[in-house]
């Protein structure tokens, strides 16, 4: 009865004039920058962080989710009529979504992409609103030992289940916590790390570093690169709805899919991208014709598209109720909420249950819109795709420096920003993910005030992180993700997780 209660009071929050609203500019923006390669739901959201400074904390996260999971399902439209996918977990769509597309079956790959999304946003969504309550209950019984190291737990699991070099990524989460000491110390009140430089001395705002990482840097990326040759395959799209042959193969494929994104999105590193990646691989795995699986097997599309829509929205659950972020984009989402004074952890839900459970009604509301937006107005978006990016960077370009500005009224801060993004360039081309700085940038000085708090209440005891039973649990399960890091054939096998078969 509980849970209908606060149901009730989620779309009484959702269905307010101005939360639908947002919800559907989240939707179509998210759906905008997914069918638009070279862009992403990060760069978007680091550019529209400033703006929540002006809404109401329910309006703007509700925005921001919407454009997270709207992305998941703009990206796989560019991945079938383009082969170039809009959003990083919609690689794996274009392997089989394009040669559907090639074959004259476009519109049956965008519906069952779109069908499947729809079914594992809404699954996912009721899953936050079952295991997110329980989850936040033992959450308070967390202290300052548990909270420290929870968040050494998450950053040893983002590089676990990262892709790419384990150095370069512990390199990348070493560097953001030492960015974010940069600043004015909160316990002694002294000024630390900022070269002389006044401007530094209230630290650097998550907003200027993640707009020059991941706008300012894919901009400079994206100039530097031949552009593509795009060959739109809209005008073969004769219907849009599947044949009941489609539907017997993707139905067990979209809830497989559902399932594994479901439990991948709640671990810290994991999410859209390695959700999609996992579900392709698991369905080559389990399927009778294999060697169907690059030629335009359906279940290659529905399996990836409804994973990384369950990965996005479960990463919400660790956000919302333990306050550590998944990823980097819920690492953006701690950055809205405490730009308006909301810590997230347990007590969100206990102190503002408006905000967290109009937030979980907003997905279900988010997920129809989305429907709605990308199958009857397909049109809209492959007339999208023919816009060359030169075009576009000018207008995202002054986004991020608007954006920048207005964060605290200073030119300094596009300056920084504009360092950051050459530095973002750079990290790129070194095969450096900046993802993992985000996450070390949020969690540092958290760790900090968490690791600080702990010795005080034990008068200096270290031994206090392994009395506290949830705290020496977490430590032991840190430990399990280094010697998995250690392994050689755990590392063989993290590789080849992310390699695109077929």
């Amino acid at each position: 009865m509980e849970l209908l209660h606060n149901l009730a009071t989620g779309f009484g929050v959702a269905m307010t004039p101005l939360n639908l609203l947002f919800a559907l500019v989240g939707a179509l923006v998210g759906t905008l920058i997914g069918v638009l390669p070279g862009i992403g739901p990060i760069a978007t959201i680091a550019m529209l962080l400033p703006l929540t400074f002006h809404l109401e904390p329910t309006s703007g996260i509700i925005m921001l989710a919407g454009i997270f999971y709207g992305a998941q399902y703009g990206g796989s439209t560019s991945a079938i009529l383009v082969n170039l996918p809009g959003e990083t977990s919609s690689v794996v769509t274009c392997i089989d979504g394009h040669q559907m597309a090639r074959q004259g079956r476009a519109g049956t790959a965008l519906a069952v992409a779109a069908l499947g999304s729809f079914f594992a946003g809404c699954m996912s969504t009721a899953l936050i609103a079952a295991f997110a309550p329980p989850l936040a209950l033992v959450g308070q019984s967390f202290g300052a030992p548990e909270y420290f190291s929870l968040m050494v737990f998450g950053l040893i699991a983002a590089v676990v289940l990262a892709h790419g070099s384990v150095i370069k990524a512990v390199a990348m989460i070493v560097l953001g916590l030492l960015i974010g000491l940069v600043g004015t110390d909160g316990q002694t009140g002294g000024v630390r790390f900022t070269f002389g430089i006044t401007q530094l001395s209230d630290g650097i705002d998550v907003a200027i570093l993640a707009i020059g990482l991941f706008g300012i840097s894919e901009i400079i990326t994206n100039l530097s690169e031949a552009e593509e040759e795009r060959s739109i395959l809209a005008q073969k799209i004769t219907r849009l709805w599947p044949t009941r042959e489609d539907f017997r193969r993707a139905w067990p494929a979209a809830l497989r899919g559902t399932t594994l994104g479901s439990l991948l999105g709640v671990l810290p590193g994991g999410g859209a991208m390695l959700s999609s990646f996992a579900a392709y691989a698991l369905e080559k795995k389990v399927s009778k014709t294999p060697s169907e699986f690059g030629r335009g097997a359906v279940e290659g599309v529905a399996g990836p598209e409804s994973a990384n829509n369950a990965g996005a929205q479960t990463s919400f659950i660790p956000m919302l109720t333990l306050g550590l972020p998944s990823n980097a984009v819920m690492a953006l989402m701690i950055g809205a909420l405490t730009i308006h004074g909301i810590q997230p952890g347990p007590q969100v839900m206990t102190e503002r249950p408006t905000m967290f459970w109009g937030l979980v009604v907003s997905m279900w509301i988010g997920n129809l819109m989305l429907l709605v937006i990308n199958l009857p107005l397909i049109g809209v978006w492959v007339q999208l795709l023919k816009v060359p990016y030169r075009f576009l960077y000018l207008a995202i370009l002054l986004f991020c420096g608007v954006g920048v500005y207005t964060v605290n009224n200073s030119p300094a801060a596009v300056l920084l920003a504009a360092l950051f993004g050459v530095a973002g360039y750079v990290f790129m081309k070194l095969d450096c993910e900046p993802a993992p700085l985000i996450l070390g940038f949020v969690l540092g000085p958290l760790m900090e005030d968490n690791l600080r708090r702990a010795l005080r209440i034990s008068g200096g005891d270290p031994t206090i992180f392994i009395e506290r039973r949830i705290s020496l649990a977490l430590l032991i399960a840190t430990l399990l993700l280094l010697l998995i890091l250690i392994l050689p054939f755990i590392r063989k096998k993290r590789q080849e997780a992310y390699q695109s078969e077929g």
